[in-house]
């Protein structure tokens, strides 16, 4: 940098003397008349932004930083974070430092961690990316509240999906939240989906029916494997979510309470068969959960696709791009990890 600092100074003198103006000499330069004005006064080569060291005109005192050190760990104020102690400094007519200072002073320090007795917030790391490839593979499952004409009183809807066809393998409605009734549920769709231990993975979220005891116990002893959400985040637990989206969304969803438990099975028994046996679910290329889980997709999106090559060849000039794509999804993916969502033939909530 000195080199070429004099070197562009001898240049430009050079110039001058032969008889250039001083502005254009500096312009071939790149650099501005000013700046070859203050090189040229100035005794030294060196760029002064480099060794610039400035001071703010308000920095705290040696002094300061150590009273706000020693005010922050007395005993009344050590398990206090900074926005709490200068405030209640200011209810006794003190003033040391702002906020702002009282935290960078204790980082400086290492001392900005949990300053309170109770432990520290934990963090709780992604559930672990999962991926169905075929039905009978993962379920995910929830309970979801239903009014009753009686206010305050609810009945309560379990429902267990097959997250590869969405098809609902199976549900019940109480009049309580318990994991006995939870394990119950389980225990029958087992026997009615034929489910050999260590098939299935169980997704929740991490209510008390879903890590009770009895469903532990009983989930164990029917070799499934659980999986639960991280605690309040419910983009953990996509599949089931969305599926109560749609069971509250329903035209035939009651404008009114239900009444009583019979009645409200009666309902949700014929949503579970409009849902799984008519419903065309986007998310599956628009063939039912029904006809997926019996693997009867595949022919029916290929006979589809089909019908879109005969109509491009009748008429080509009706397309200017390819036909829709058809082709069946073969993946789908539970909490997917970033790498997952470009996976060809992968669809992921």
């Amino acid at each position: 940098m000195k080199a070429d600092k004099r070197d562009h100074i001898l240049l430009i003198k050079q110039a001058v003397k032969d008889g250039a103006r001083q502005a254009m000499a500096c312009s071939m330069l790149n650099i501005s008349a000013k700046t070859f004005q203050r090189w040229n006064k100035s005794k030294s080569l060196i760029d002064g932004r480099t060794t610039a060291i400035k001071q703010p005109s308000n920095a705290l005192s040696e002094f300061e930083r150590a009273r706000i050190l020693k005010v922050a760990n007395e005993q009344e104020y050590a398990d206090l974070s900074p926005a709490k102690i200068v405030p209640a400094l200011a209810d006794k007519g003190i003033y040391i430092a702002s906020e702002s200072s009282f935290y960078r002073v204790l980082k400086s320090e290492g001392q900005l961690t949990h300053r309170v007795k109770s432990n520290p917030p934990k963090k709780v790391s992604k559930p672990k990316a999962l991926t169905a490839t075929r039905p009978n593979q993962i379920y995910s499952w929830d309970i979801t509240y239903l009014p009753t004409n009686v206010k305050g009183i609810f009945l309560y809807l379990y429902l267990v999906m097959d997250v590869y066809s969405r098809k609902i393998v199976g549900w019940q409605v109480y009049e309580s939240e318990s994991s006995a009734y939870a394990a119950d549920l389980m225990t029958d769709i087992c026997d009615k989906e034929q489910i050999e231990p260590d098939q299935v993975i169980l997704h929740s979220d991490n209510g008390s029916p879903m890590k009770g005891a009895t469903m532990l116990a009983t989930l164990q002893q029917l070799g499934i494997a659980p999986s639960f959400s991280r605690p309040s985040v419910s983009n953990d637990n996509p599949y089931s979510e969305s599926l109560f989206r749609t069971l509250k969304y329903r035209p035939e969803y009651p404008a009114k309470p239900f009444d009583g438990l019979k009645s409200t099975r009666d309902w949700v028994k014929g949503f579970v068969h409009w849902y799984n046996c008519e419903h065309l679910h986007s998310s599956i290329k628009y063939v039912t959960p029904e006809q997926r889980h019996k693997g009867l997709d595949m022919e029916i999106l290929n006979k589809r696709k089909q019908v879109y090559l005969a109509a491009q060849k009748k008429n080509p000039n009706r397309w200017s791009k390819d036909i829709r794509n058809w082709d069946m999804i073969e993946n789908v993916c539970l909490n997917p990890d970033k790498s997952d969502h470009d996976k060809p033939n992968c669809e992921a909530a």
